[in-house]
């Protein structure tokens, strides 16, 4: 069955469990991830996915911390609030040694683990609560396979490098790997105090503590890319620094505070998981896709989760813009789905990209990066205003609506197209990347070259936006072109994707122009761009919410009633936050707020049920909702996943139907609607431009009212009816 898997689909996520087997607990910072268990060990089990991570490699495969020779007994296990820390409590179990009886809950054990700057910091504390003195042992042990994260994903590899001698001091052990592509790979791990006993695998120390008496063992694991001889920073000023950068970077974003405390437990953890997924990247604050499987950089999950945010953080989209545009295709590169104009979809650093084992080092294979990110670009521009550096990119977004008009639509029919060009690529290049995504409505696959819904509206709204863009610049014959181009394929979109019996826009046209009539969730997306027709549009938002497209918990990627229907699946009736959020943002932009509200109440409920209130990639799309058991996990989801973590942000966004003119220093709500739980929703550090305000929306009977609290400049707040 592996050998069918992989054959079908080389880059499937193979799981032999379900991540409801053993709840892992998960820190980033930069290009460093971690995966631990509920201990804040490394264990081979569940999904394999645990470890410590750097650049594409686990640095470290096995972490098993004993007390006694036994596992500790856990008393509690959780990742902060900011996500920053991971705490733990434990205690000692029964323990018989050398005749002497412990009993268990005699020593309390807190660990305190972080991820600063490539290294990560364990911290042990123990405290002797029992009567009488006493003597216990605490040992480690630890190994480093540096597995490439596609070999942990289950890509078998024919060759590996060379494990090299360990180097083994007093107090510090260092394991290293020479890969294939000549680079070296090292795990530092260093202990104090200085253990009794340290060797290749293990270290040992022996606690001898007094009624009452406290004492702490500290280890650092430092992920390095060559042996090196950097000295350290200690557990307290790593602390320090990290909390201070936190708090620095949390201070630019726009907060929201609800008076319903659930609501808020949801929106906090959003915040912290946006946060983590751009903490200490050496791209700036280009969010990375998703821990385990995709810490890294993304276009389109940064572009959306850019748009995401962008009322609450447009400094994030300028980060995403300007990264991407240097990154952007300059020439024909086969094996890399490279063209000229193209955005990029994914960039890794491993050792199999790096020998081209897999194509993803620099890979240019998705459809709709390159229309995505011109519409980020117009976005961006109109929340900001920020003319010199739309100047910048000016030539990069008219590269990218080149490669739109040629590359991307050989045939000339103004549709944008895909067809893999290398045999180690993605098959299909939408965001349901899947091998199975695209299909007709018997259930066989696609011919392309395909011509996704979704992408038709994408490109739609990229024209508009670069319309904008070129008045705005001085071009008004260019934006006269993109307007009408954009209003021709509008036209002709109606014309050949829309499909009367299935209340819809098919999924997709093959490379013959023959419809795909399946009724998925990609023809929300036409919602969001405006590529839809009002009639059209009523239309389909009654689709999108009946009951076998909407499971009580969001819209199902696909209905229920089409042949590839699985609740269970990647793309084919899963449940996917950033999927609804951009239909709840398009049902709004058709004054369709009641049902917006559901979606948003929807996502809500399903993060109420979810460990730590935050809702991972994906989850399953069971037909019935029950508000006992809730959702269904997905095995091999990321969690936390950038643009599950941006949703809230679009839905609420959507649902109060902000806008920003910062030329006039207007905030304005068009005809803003909250859920019934929810009284009043606080915005603080809400940026107009250069300025910035904090704001109160509360309800007064069936209106909603601002109150501004605190301005910063001259900000003007209206409520639109």
């Amino acid at each position: 069955m592996e050998d069918v898997i992989q054959i079908k689909d080389q880059f499937y996520v193979l799981a032999t469990s379900s991540l409801a087997d053993d709840r892992t607990r998960v820190l980033k910072w930069g290009e460093t991830f971690a995966v631990f268990n509920r201990l804040g060990d490394v264990e081979s089990i569940g999904l394999g996915e645990q470890g410590l991570y750097h650049r594409g490699t686990r640095h470290l495969s096995r972490l098993a911390l004993r007390m006694g020779d036994k596992v500790p007994q856990l008393l509690r296990s959780t990742v902060q609030n900011d996500n920053a820390f991971l705490t733990l409590d434990m205690m000692n179990p029964d323990v018989y040694r050398d005749g002497v009886f412990l009993p268990r809950g005699s020593v309390h054990l807190f660990r305190s683990k972080f991820l600063w700057q490539d290294v990560c910091y364990d911290k042990l504390r123990l405290a002797n609560f029992h009567s009488y003195p006493i003597k216990t042992s605490i040992s480690l042990e630890f190994a480093a396979d540096y597995a490439d994260i596609f070999q942990v994903r289950g890509t078998k590899r024919e060759f590996t490098g060379e494990m090299l001698p360990p180097i083994v001091e007093e107090d510090r052990v260092v394991l290293s790997y020479r890969g294939r592509d000549g680079k070296l790979r090292c795990t530092r791990l260093e202990f104090s105090p200085v253990p009794e006993r340290i060797s290749q695998h293990s270290v040992g120390f022996v606690v001898s503590l007094n009624p009452k008496e406290e004492t702490a063992i500290s280890i650092t694991t430092s992920c390095e890319q060559q042996t090196s001889n950097r000295s350290i920073i200690d557990f307290g000023v790593a602390m320090e620094e990290a909390l201070s950068r936190l708090e620095r970077d949390r201070r630019k974003f726009c907060g929201i505070t609800t008076s319903d405390f659930r609501f808020n437990a949801w929106l906090s953890r959003s915040e912290a998981d946006v946060h983590m997924m751009i903490s200490g990247n050496p791209e700036g604050a280009y969010p990375y896709g998703g821990v385990p499987w995709f810490n890294t950089v993304f276009g389109r999950d940064g572009i959306l989760t850019a748009m995401e945010c962008l009322w609450a953080a447009p400094w994030i989209a300028k980060c995403v813009l300007k990264f991407l545009a240097e990154n952007q295709a300059t020439s024909i590169v086969p094996e890399e789905e490279a063209e000229p104009g193209k955005i990029l979809h994914e960039m890794r650093h491993g050792e199999m990209a790096n020998l081209k084992e897999v194509p993803f080092g620099r890979y240019y294979g998705s459809v709709d990066s390159t229309p995505l990110f011109v519409m980020l670009a117009g976005a961006y521009f109109d929340y900001s205003k920020d003319v010199e550096f739309i100047k910048e990119i000016w030539p990069n977004v008219l590269a990218a609506l080149d490669w739109m008009d040629t590359y991307g639509d050989l045939d000339k029919d103004c549709y944008v197209e895909y067809q893999a060009k290398s045999k180690k690529g993605l098959s299909q290049q939408g965001w349901k990347d899947s091998h199975d995504s695209v299909f007709y409505r018997d259930g066989v696959l696609a011919a392309p070259p395909i011509a996704l819904c979704e992408v038709q509206a994408y490109v739609f709204g990229a024209k508009k936006a670069a319309a904008r863009i070129a008045a705005h610049l001085g071009f008004p014959e260019r934006a006269e072109v993109l307007n009408r181009m954009a209003d021709r394929l509008q036209e002709q979109f109606e014309r050949d994707f829309w499909d009367d019996e299935l209340n819809s826009y098919v999924l997709a046209l093959d490379g013959k122009k023959n419809p795909c009539r399946v009724r998925s969730s990609n023809a929300g997306h036409c919602l969001w761009t405006g590529i839809a027709s009002p009639e059209h549009a009523a239309r389909l938002a009654t689709t999108l919410l009946q009951e076998d497209n909407f499971c009580g918990w969001g819209i199902r990627t696909l209905a229920s009633g089409e042949v590839r229907y699985n609740p269970m699946s990647y793309h084919n009736g899963s449940v996917w936050p950033h999927d609804n959020a951009i239909i709840a943002s398009g049902l709004a932009r058709y004054g369709y707020k009641d049902e917006a509200l559901r979606v948003l109440g929807a996502l809500f409920e399903a993060s109420t049920f979810m460990e730590f209130n935050r809702l991972p990639e994906l989850f399953c799309g069971f037909h019935k909702r029950s508000d006992v058991e809730g959702p269904t996990l997905y095995p091999v989801a990321c969690s936390p996943q950038a643009w599950a973590a941006a949703s809230p942000y679009l839905l609420f966004g959507a649902c109060l139907g902000i806008t920003v003119n910062p030329a006039e220093h207007v905030v304005e709500f068009a005809s803003p609607r909250l859920p019934q739980s929810i009284s009043y929703v606080d915005l603080t550090n809400l940026k107009v431009g250069d300025h910035a305000v904090d704001l109160r929306l509360r309800r007064d009977g069936d209106e909603i009212c601002a109150e501004v609290i605190r301005g910063h400049g001259d900000v003007k707040v209206r409520v639109r009816p």
